[in-house]
Parts: structure tokens; C-alpha cells; sequence
């Protein structure tokens, strides 16, 4: 950012960082995504898609800043933002140290709000757990028709290294591959873990693909999300997995 003026107007084109801002000055937010959806009840104008934002309805709203993800968000958006003369700050979220990082440039250091309570309660959370290296090999799909995993280097990925689950696939080139069904049904695999999103998987639809395999059904808040959220997910993670086996 190169601006030093007061943030007073905040569009939020990442549903992780809106629950964030919210949490802690929901007044500043005038444009969230339809994808926004926590908490509910905001009270801020919707501005499209994270994929496929209204760059022009953004820019009406004359926002002090507009905050982004590199993975979320796509660098065409963000680059006619920046020519409307909009201030954009992109964060950049692949760990949970990283993830911790990022709130506190957000929240603190763009905004000028205090350090909020619930974000040293979700360092303290992740911080106090114990150390595991000794649980179960997993697929992790985020995708079906084509399957897609988690691959290397993503931030859900390192959550669940953090409860001990050991991601078949943590080593490949990619970070969210296309992997063939019977690949993944034929690799050393011992559980499959489910996410809600992006792809909706519930238990009717995923955990028939993986015969054989225990299957834990996530949310993907608590799994794919950086914010509040962050405080509860250990808890709420550590449950669902333990459920599968």
C-alpha cells in the first residue's frame, strides 16, 4: 500500500477476510462477495463472485481499500481495480503461520484497528497443540468430475499436518492436481477426508467413490478459512476426523 489516509471503506473480495474484518470493525465493510457468507446478516453491498467480482460496482463504492487473496482472486480483477486508482492489498495465505501473519497486516497493520482478542485466541488454540506425526494417509479432494486433491503447498493442506493427518499427495508438483479415481482408490491411502467447499461433498455424495476408505466430512470453514474460525477448528477438526476411524 502506498496510501496513508485513515481505511474507512473496506471492500472484502475474500469471504475469510470478510468474516475477519466483521469480527472486529464490521462497520468498515461496504462491498463483500455473494460468497460472504459468515456472519450472517451483513450489512454491506454484494459485489459478484470472487472469480468474477463487478469491478465497476466496486469502484462505486470509492472503498479506501480492497483486500484480496492470490488464489481467490484473479490478477485481471485486481489489475482494473488498480487502474480505477483503488488501493488493493493481496494477501498471500499457504501455512497457518503465514495465515497469522496476513490477518494481523490486514486488521492492524492496513486498517489501524487494534490487535483483535479472537486472533491471539486462534494462535493460542494451534499453538498448544500437541505435536503429531503419526496419523492416518489421506486423500483430501476439493473437486469431482475431474477429481482434484490437495497437492503441495496450500493452507488446508498444513491445518491438517497440524493434526497429524500425512496428505498422500503433499509432494506432488502441483498444488491442487487432477487425479484419476482409480489412482486415488489404488494409492496407501487411509482415510479420505471431505470437505463442504468448494465442492459440496456430503454424505451421499463422495464417501461411495472411496469404498473400503473411512471418510471424515469437514467444513470447509474451519478447514479452508483464515479468521475467526481459526480458533474453533482444531476442536472441531480433530472431532470429525476421529469420527471416521
Amino acid at each position: 500500500m502506498t496510501s496513508h489516509r485513515p481505511v474507512r471503506r473496506v471492500v472484502s473480495l475474500v469471504p475469510s477476510l470478510t468474516e475477519a474484518v466483521a469480527a472486529s470493525a464490521p462497520e468498515l465493510l461496504v462491498g463483500v462477495t455473494d460468497w460472504c457468507s459468515h456472519p450472517a446478516g451483513l450489512d454491506a453491498a454484494r459485489i459478484g463472485g470472487t472469480k468474477n467480482p463487478d469491478t465497476a460496482a466496486v469502484a462505486a463504492l470509492a472503498p479506501d481499500l480492497v483486500i484480496a487473496n492470490e488464489e481467490e482472486n484473479r490478477p485481471p480483477d485486481l489489475a482494473a481495480l488498480r487502474a480505477a486508482g483503488l488501493e488493493v492489498l493481496v494477501t498471500e495465505v499457504r501455512t497457518l503461520d503465514q495465515a497469522f501473519g496476513e490477518l494481523a497486516r490486514v486488521l492492524v497493520g492496513a486498517c489501524g484497528l487494534p490487535r483483535p482478542g479472537w486472533l491471539d485466541a486462534a494462535e493460542a488454540a494451534w499453538r498448544d497443540l500437541p505435536v503429531r506425526r503419526d496419523g492416518p494417509a489421506a486423500v483430501v479432494p476439493v473437486w469431482r468430475r475431474p477429481w482434484m486433491v490437495l497437492g503441495r503447498d496450500t493452507f488446508a493442506g498444513d491445518v491438517l499436518a497440524r493434526l497429524g493427518v500425512r496428505n498422500v499427495y503433499a509432494g506432488h508438483a502441483e498444488r491442487y492436481p487432477r487425479i484419476p479415481l482409480a489412482e486415488l482408490t489404488a494409492g496407501p491411502a487411509e482415510l479420505v477426508v471431505l470437505p463442504d467447499e468448494p465442492y459440496r461433498f456430503t454424505a451421499d455424495d463422495g464417501p461411495e467413490a472411496f469404498p473400503g476408505l473411512p471418510a471424515a466430512l469437514v467444513g470447509g470453514r474451519h478447514l479452508t478459512w483464515y479468521g475467526p474460525s481459526l480458533a474453533q477448528a482444531p476442536g472441531v477438526l480433530a472431532q470429525a476426523l476421529a469420527a471416521a476411524r
